[in-house]
Order: structure tokens, then sequence, then C-alpha cells
């Protein structure tokens, strides 16, 4: 199979999976989304917020493709864009990061190497910006240490707070569980733990050091120098 990860562009929002090209988890402020008189269409909020952003800040998301096919993305901003970023319990996020906001692979690659990919595309694109840290709000299940009781209550009244999803979205498309990106993975990728929290901990990554991606991020720098050296217009001689 051949994957390959390119950086979004404003005429390649159709590309999107479809769940995320639906989701305004992250985007819309909660309690505009639950008035229906202000929201109404979740893929125009969602395009209209990506239009935004590319326009004012530059790139903010990273596509896989497969054999030609969408096999996932990845979209990330700062986090004074990012609404839902200022309403978890470890927030907030450090003034020096970017935010990691979505990761997803579609099925069947959900257990390859596209996740991974996608994360050293970030890297690449926020290296070669001078931005210091990528950060992200990962979700984990409540442990089993702790009280059914006390988890199912204290669940119940953390999701009234950052987990109602829009008007015209079903719940089941927009949650933390289907939204966020998974601890566990992030750690495993390099990210390590700033703010503990049992269900939504925010991690990081720093950017300036030596943090296990610096030939993968290498390669991709190389491979983005030689892109735009193939697509520079020829200097004609006088």
């Amino acid at each position: 199979m051949s994957t390959s990860v390119t950086a979004l562009t404003l005429g390649g929002l159709d590309q999107l999976p479809a769940h995320t090209r639906r989701c305004v988890f992250w985007e819309i402020d909660p309690a505009v989304a639950a008035d229906s008189r202000e929201f109404s269409d979740p893929v125009f909020e969602k395009e209209a917020w990506l239009s935004t952003v590319m326009l004012e800040w530059g790139s903010c998301g990273q596509v896989a493709n497969v054999d030609g096919k969408v096999a996932g993305c990845a979209l990330y901003s700062p986090p004074s864009v990012v609404p839902r970023a200022a309403l978890f319990p470890t927030s907030p996020v450090s003034p020096d990061a970017v935010l990691l906001t979505t990761l997803s692979s579609e099925f069947p690659h959900r257990d390859g190497d596209v996740a991974h990919r996608l994360v050293q595309a970030v890297v690449a694109d926020l290296v070669r910006r001078g931005v210091r840290a990528l950060e992200a709000f990962g979700i984990r299940n409540d442990p089993p240490t702790k009280a059914m009781s006390d988890r199912t209550v204290g669940s119940m009244r953390l999701m009234e707070r950052i987990g109602a999803p829009a008007r015209g979205v079903r719940s089941s498309e927009c949650a933390p569980e289907t939204c966020m990106i998974d601890a566990d993975f992030l750690e495993d990728v390099g990210f390590e733990v700033v703010a503990a929290h049992h269900r939504f901990p925010r991690l990081r990554l720093e950017l300036n050091s030596d943090h296990g991606w610096k030939e993968d991020v290498e390669r991709a720098l190389d491979q983005l120098l030689a892109a735009a050296a193939l697509t520079a217009p020829t200097r004609i001689g006088v």
C-alpha cells in the first residue's frame, strides 16, 4: 500500500473524512451549539472555522491517503480559536503551544501506521514554523479502583460541561469518546502528561528538544524542500 500525507488546503476541505467534516466538538462554543437559532449546519460551521483559521494562521490540518483514498486526518490550531479548549479540568493550554484537536484514522487503517504518519506530518509542519510545543487533551477510561457511583456522577457532570452534542449532530457523532485522542496513544508517540486527570489529562510534546521524532521530522522537511524545488519556476537568464 502507498501512504501519503499532505497539508489540508482551502480547496480540499471535502477530502476530510465524513465524521471530521460534521464534528464541531472543538470548534463551536457549547452554548452556541445548544441554540438551534444560531447553529444548524455542522458541515458549514466546520468549513467556516477551518477557512478562517487557514486564512489567519496558516495550515491547520494534515490528510492521509492510502492508495488514493482518504485514510485519516489531523487538525491543530492555536488554542485561542478553539472554544472548548478552555472548558477542561486541565485547561488552559500552555501559551507557547499549538493544540492538536483531531487525530483520526478510517477503517481499515485504524491499526496501521496512518496515525503515526499524521503526527509526524504535524510535527514537521510546526517545527518548520518555529512552534515550541504541541499539546492535546487526551481521554482515558475511568480507573476501575474508583467507585462506580462516583465515576457515573462525576462523568455525567463533566460531560454536561464539555460534551454536549451540537444540534443537528447525533450525540454518538459528537462526544468526547469519538472526538478526542486516546491518551495512551499520545504517550506512545512521545507526549508527556503535564496536567494529570483521571479522565482528561493534558499532554505535551516538546518540539525544541530530542523527543524521538528528530529523524522523522528531518526526513519530512527534506521531502517538503524537494517538492518545493520541483515546483519552483525556472529562472531565465537575460
